[in-house]
């Protein structure tokens, strides 16, 4: 009897491993994922300073699916922030927004020796990361 006990308990512990594995893989694929902008005017290797596409109901909808991709892990769906990461529907807008949302795309942001925010220039075009900008305008909240 004592045997049958062991064995089932070993096989729950087994069982607990296996779920635990399962679930530190369930926020997918972590690396940044490509944005696909066809459609959206090519903006050539030079950042522009502001959002060439605010307000453009197709750059809007690849920013959606960009920052549902790249940006709620951290940020929240809907840019609804549990904490972990600021609110990104408070964001200014206009330029102040804009000056803000490329030092932090093009550069990252390391805290305390902790980067909070990595680098997507060179891994997201210029394109897809205005798009994304032209998301969290489309949902700001004052």
């Amino acid at each position: 009897m004592r045997r049958i006990k062991t064995a089932a308990s070993g096989a729950l512990v087994a069982l607990g491993f296996a779920l635990a594995a399962g679930s530190a893989l369930g926020h997918g694929d972590v690396q940044p994922q490509p944005v696909k902008t066809d459609g959206l005017k090519p903006l050539g290797a030079e950042w522009v300073a502001e959002n060439p596409y605010k307000g453009d109901a197709h750059a809007i909808q690849i920013g959606a699916s960009g920052f549902n991709q790249n940006c709620a892990r951290c940020h929240g769906l809907e840019m609804i922030s549990g904490g972990l990461a600021p609110d990104l529907r408070y964001l200014p807008q206009g330029k102040e927004g804009d000056e803000y949302f490329v030092e932090r795309m093009r550069h990252g942001a390391v805290i305390n020796g902790v980067t909070k925010m990595p680098v997507f220039e060179g891994l997201i075009s210029q394109e897809g990361l205005w798009a994304i900008r032209s998301y969290i305008e489309s949902k700001h909240e004052e």
